[in-house]
Formats: C-alpha cells, structure tokens, sequence
C-alpha cells in the first residue's frame, strides 16, 4: 500500500531518465574515475553510506518495493537530507550487477585516499596505540577479484585494522561485486589504492609497523610470529594476488615472510580467509599485550 501511494505521488523514473543514464556510467571504472563517484548496492551498503557523517551519499535510487521493505533506510537518508528517487525495476536493474537486483543504489563520493592521508586518517583513528600511530594495516598487492578485494576490506575492519591499501594494479574497490563484497565495511575505514608495495612499505616503516608478507613459502608460520612477539607490533601485512601469491619482487620489501600453517590436509587457504587469519592473529596478539 504504501510503495503504490508513493508511486502515485512521486515520478518514478526509468532507464531513460537522465539521472540513470548518469548514474549508469558508474558502472565502469572509467567512469567512477571521471566523476570520483562509485554506486554502493543492496540494503546494507546503502544503510552503511548514508549512515557515514562525512557527506558520502550524493543521492539514492529506490523502488517502491524496496522503500516498503526498508523503510529505515528512507528515513536515515531524509534525516541527513540525501535525495531519495523512486525508480522502476528495469531502471534500478541498469544499475545493477547481481542476477536479482534489490532495488537499492546509492549515488557515493569516491571514499580512496592518497597514501599520505591514508596513513594520516589511520594515525588519527582509535588504534590503541601508545603513540597513537596506526598499529594495523591490510596490503593487497596486484589482487585481481572484486569479491576477494571487498572480503578483505570486510574482514580488516572486524579485526580492528586502521586502513586497507590496495597497490598499482589491484582492481578497483569501489567496482559493484567489491563494494558488496566489503558489507558496508568500505565506510568504515581509510583505503587507499594506486601505490605500489615497495612505496607503502617504506611509508608504513616511517610509521613504526613491521611489514610482514603473507605467503605458503614463508621461513616461519603465523605460531612462530606469536610467539616471538613479532605479532603484538605495529604491523602492515601484505597479501599477494589469488593466483600466483607474492612474486619474489614484493616479498622483498617486507622485513619477514610468513606462512599461515595448514595442520589438515588442504594445499592451502584462498586470499581472503589467509588475510583473515593473519589479521585476526596480530589483532589478538596486540590486544593481549595492551591488556597486560
């Protein structure tokens, strides 16, 4: 009843409005870039971007349906004074990169910093830091699926971690399938692309982080790296691309490899749930050595 109310009072556009036709060129990098803007898809990326305090929503596309079902998100968005459009199914479908589209897209101000101001929001973040400086960074180096990019972001951010960086070559993480992938968590914390690993390395050493790689082939494991202390400092942890890992060039501007150990019989852990693992250990580890 109420989505054909607001149906009946309100236009509700179609793919040939000009607001989707703009809105639609979001859909390829080239155009997030022209514009510094990104669509944020689905209920959750929505209520997370127009939650943000920093201005990031520029407007949200809705059908009625969709408003029917979250109607929090509607009154968050009049709150913060974000425009809201109704659009039919096929318009919002245009917008989409999922089979069955939710019917909810925001219209995002690009959220990637410089590495500079990456390491400068990360310092200024609630780290727990003695010295207030960034105690926890994930590295994604030349990685390549959205979905494992997003996953990341998504799993720093529960482990606490102050920024994400993701280097030259890495894809973009403000594509559909990451956006989604990252649950809202691209919001939440500084990222950062474009730099290669040798460049955030030196930046994250400035910083007072030990850099440690992540990779199978590693001299010690992950229990080691505890055990040692290494884990409980400031550390930046880099992680290699889904297919090939770490190619020697960037395991060499970490100051340790380590390998996650593996005590069943699986060759080895994706991208995503290797970051995980390794996020969450320093996590612990220097949560332990704050509370002692």
């Amino acid at each position: 009843m109420r989505a054909a109310a607001a149906a009946r009072r309100f236009r509700v556009l179609t793919q040939r409005s000009e607001r989707i036709r703009r809105a639609r060129k979001l859909t390829r990098r080239a155009g997030r870039d022209k514009a510094g803007l990104f669509l944020a898809e689905g209920a959750q990326a929505v209520r997370e971007a127009v939650r943000c305090e920093s201005g990031r929503v520029v407007e949200v596309f809705a059908t009625p349906a969709a408003l029917d079902r979250q109607p929090e998100i509607g009154e968050m968005a009049a709150a913060a004074e974000i425009p809201v459009h109704l659009a039919d199914d096929e318009a919002l479908g245009g917008l989409s990169e999922t089979v069955t589209p939710q019917g909810l897209v925001a219209v995002c101000r690009s959220v990637t910093v410089s590495l500079d101001e990456l390491f400068a929001q990360a310092a200024g973040r609630d780290s727990g830091a003695d010295d207030g400086g960034p105690r926890l960074l994930a590295v994604l180096a030349d990685a390549r699926d959205p979905g494992n990019a997003g996953t990341v972001i998504r799993c720093a951010d529960a482990a606490g971690a102050d920024a994400v960086a993701l280097t030259a070559g890495s894809v973009d993480p403000q594509g559909g399938k990451a956006v989604r992938a990252s649950a809202g968590s691209l919001f939440h914390l500084p990222v950062s692309t474009g730099a290669s690993a040798e460049a955030i390395a030196d930046a994250a050493r400035v910083h007072g982080m030990t850099v440690l790689a992540a990779d199978g082939a590693g001299e010690r494991d992950l229990d080691e790296a505890e055990a040692d202390g290494t884990l409980a400092t400031p550390t930046a942890w880099l992680f290699g691309n889904e297919a090939w890992g770490l190619p020697a060039e960037i395991r060499a501007v970490s100051d340790a490899v380590v390998r996650v150990p593996i005590y069943g019989a699986a060759e080895s852990l994706n991208l995503a749930t290797a970051a995980a693992v390794c996020l969450y250990a320093s996590a612990r580890a220097q949560r332990a050595q704050r509370a002692q």
